[in-house]
């Protein structure tokens, strides 16, 4: 049997406030769009810039952002889990993120990971590439923020 991770979907009620949270904070790349008229709803692929050329050929995994057209209220993003990101310096990333005015909701006080949400409420891990970074402030002693 073949297997092969795909994407994961989370729906988006804002299409701008969810392509500047994921691209121009987070980093990642779209790779494709689909309008469906007749499904009224616009798909988005986005993948990480280490993945983007493996992801317009179909071989590496992607997240599939889903918009809606006619208004919907979705609910507990929390429930979903979480997508996870490996970065190169979990520092440099929230600082980065902080600096666009995201929410560190678990600060990378352990030099290894942190989580932010999405504007739709989606929990974004972030975890550090290879060993984790000494405890550096203000990261060490700042409290958690919220739920992720």
């Amino acid at each position: 049997m073949t297997l092969q991770y795909l994407h994961t979907m989370v729906r988006v009620s804002n299409i701008e406030e969810s392509l500047s949270f994921y691209c121009d904070k987070l980093g990642l790349k779209e790779i494709r769009r689909t309008d469906s008229e007749k499904g009224r709803f616009t798909l988005i692929f986005l993948a990480a810039p280490a993945d983007e050329t493996s992801a317009r050929t179909g071989q590496a995994p992607m997240l599939e952002l889903t918009y809606n057209w006619d208004p919907e209220a979705y609910t507990g993003g929390r429930n979903f889990g979480h997508l996870a990101f490996r970065v190169d310096d979990i520092y440099a990333t929230c600082q980065r993120l902080r600096d666009g005015d995201v929410v560190i909701n678990r600060p990378p006080r352990d030099g290894r990971m942190a989580f932010v949400r999405s504007p739709d409420g989606i929990s974004i891990e972030l975890l550090q590439n290879g060993d984790a970074l000494p405890p550096r402030e203000p990261w060490a002693s700042m409290p958690n923020t919220g739920t992720w």
